[in-house]
């Protein structure tokens, strides 16, 4: 398994990765995971990071359950 975001793979980084998450607030973590926010690469926290792909998924969960249940009763209604 990859460990790019352990202390071998950021020594090359300034801080050593670390600083203030724009997400967050939060001050002196590794900065180290690139995402697009408002337009923008930032580089976020790891646990910004995580909420984010949470958010995405429930958002993916709930359209494919709006996207079935649209379709059920239209499947209905032809019969």
């Amino acid at each position: 398994m990859s460990k790019g975001h352990r202390g071998a793979g950021i020594r090359s980084e300034a801080n050593h990765g670390r600083g203030t998450c724009p997400r967050c607030g939060k001050t002196n973590v590794k900065t180290l995971y690139e995402k697009e926010i408002d337009g923008k690469q930032v580089k976020i926290c790891k646990v910004c990071n995580a909420t984010l792909k949470n958010i995405a998924r429930k958002e993916a969960r709930a359209a494919k359950a709006a996207a079935s249940t649209a379709d059920a009763p239209a499947t209905e209604a032809q019969a």
